[in-house]
């Protein structure tokens, strides 16, 4: 491993970690080994190990400290262990850890309603869920007894979870196993600008990607469709970001074919791209369904569906159960959660150290050649790593080494997109200036290094 920067160091945190007097490492290591499924991957040649966390901090056994920039895959929203949420969900473990909806429980529809009060038009019913593949599995079974038809429209490089419906409607190879999914699913071309799959050139192109789903409608469905569902900003897939009229051609092109517009947002929901508290509303559009999931519970299992109630209706003709969806502590989770967004201005935090930190990422393009491009919004910002800007060769084994030497500086950080090039930098909502500026120092040192 590369050593620790000589010239800065992590930004100051008054929280001090307890002693760690668990089982070591190779003992976790070892269990895991042998009682945990091996198709779990594991992030660094020597597995790092995490017992605590504050905030944007985390901490392994030996308690050395690390910048989380990676947030758990883009999960925890307002910070590791936040005190309110933390002290919320305390309180109600102890009152009352379970009932199921066949009872009523005021916290869940609470928390329901505030949901409500954060989307527009008529998004305000709920259907709670546990995870996001769940929640668009339940979306896409929805959409089409809602609508009666069959055809899904999804996008390629795009990513709704790993559940058998769901491996069906990502678009990624290396996410799907060779079994039968994906019966009636269609993958249009994203709007990724850097890797036009037209070779076009943006604005000129007439934004001819998103055109292209009126096509795919006509002549690979019967020309009727239950449902176009799409990330606003690519998550897995590189934080591959449209162009700004790509949605609203998508979505006109949908609705002529009866389809309902679903909005995954799993990963850029909860004012996580600063501008806007959904994903979508960066795009002007509004879908008729949302899915949500990871930053809704900052890190515990929950997920849920928002769509109107005329969308809604179409689910009580059988019966349809969720033994965990809408529990009371992870409703208290979420509840608590929402509450901390909207009173420490988590958004607005997304939005300025967010814009620091892309710029400072920007700013890197002039040093160093091998990063392609920059892009994404808010906190969700992804590094596209190249070894050649004219071939845009992806550079996957440099983009592998950074992650690898970032966590020897104490820094977290992802990598994803279809070659594996592109770092994924979503740290949780919380972080500082100090902490942007740190990410920046550190990359700009490890990719000297390269």
């Amino acid at each position: 491993m590369s050593a620790t920067p000589k010239t800065f160091s992590l930004p100051v945190c008054n929280h001090t970690p307890r002693p760690y007097t668990g089982p070591g490492a190779k003992e976790v290591l070892a269990l895991r080994q042998e009682y945990l499924s091996p198709a779990l991957l594991l992030y660094y040649k020597e597995p790092l190990m995490i017992v605590e966390g504050h905030m944007q901090y985390l901490w392994d056994e030996t308690g050395r400290r690390y910048l989380d920039a990676i947030a758990g895959i883009v999960t925890v929203s307002v910070g590791h262990c936040h005190p309110k949420v933390v002290e919320r969900v305390r309180e109600q473990v102890g009152l009352l850890q379970h009932t199921t909806t066949i009872y009523i429980h005021p916290t869940v529809g609470q928390y329901a309603k505030k949901l409500a009060d954060h989307m527009p038009g008529d998004l305000k019913v709920t259907y709670f869920t546990n995870s996001g593949s769940e929640s668009n599995d339940l979306a896409l079974l929805t959409s089409r007894m809602a609508t009666g038809h069959f055809d899904v429209i999804s996008l390629r490089h795009g990513y709704h979870g790993g559940s058998q419906t769901v491996m069906g409607m990502t678009g990624q190879s290396s996410w799907k196993y060779a079994l039968p999914q994906g019966f009636g699913v269609h993958h249009a071309m994203p709007g990724y600008c850097y890797r036009c799959p037209l070779g076009l050139e943006y604005p000129s192109c007439d934004v001819k990607c998103a055109q292209d789903i009126g096509d795919l409608i006509k002549f690979a469905t019967s020309g009727r469709v239950a449902a176009f569902i799409a990330e606003p900003i690519m998550g897995v897939g590189g934080v591959v970001t449209p162009p700004k009229e790509y949605f609203k051609i998508a979505y006109e092109q949908v609705r002529k074919a009866g389809g309902i517009c679903i909005a995954d947002e799993v990963q850029t929901g909860f004012g996580r791209t600063g501008t806007k508290f959904w994903g979508f509303e960066n795009w002007d559009v509004t879908p008729d369904m949302v899915s949500m999931a990871k930053g809704i519970g900052n890190g515990t299992a929950l997920g849920a569906v928002v769509t109107t109630p005329q969308i809604a209706q179409a689910m009580t003709g059988k019966l349809h159960f969720n033994t965990f969806g809408g529990n009371p502590v992870q409703a208290t989770y979420g509840l608590a959660t929402l509450e901390v967004i909207d009173e420490e201005g988590i958004q607005e935090n997304a939005l300025k150290v967010g814009g620091r930190l892309k710029a400072g990422l920007e700013n890197l393009m002039d040093k160093h050649a091998l990063i392609g491009e920059v892009r994404g919004m808010g906190l969700m910002l992804g590094v596209e790593l190249v070894r050649d800007r004219k071939t845009k060769e992806p550079a996957n084994t440099e983009a592998a080494q950074i992650v690898e030497n970032a966590r020897a500086h104490g820094l977290l950080i992802g990598k994803g997109g279809f070659y594996g090039n592109v770092l994924r930098i979503k740290p949780p909502m919380c972080i500082t200036r100090e902490d942007a500026d740190y990410i920046i120092g550190c990359l700009d040192e490890i990719m000297g290094e390269l």
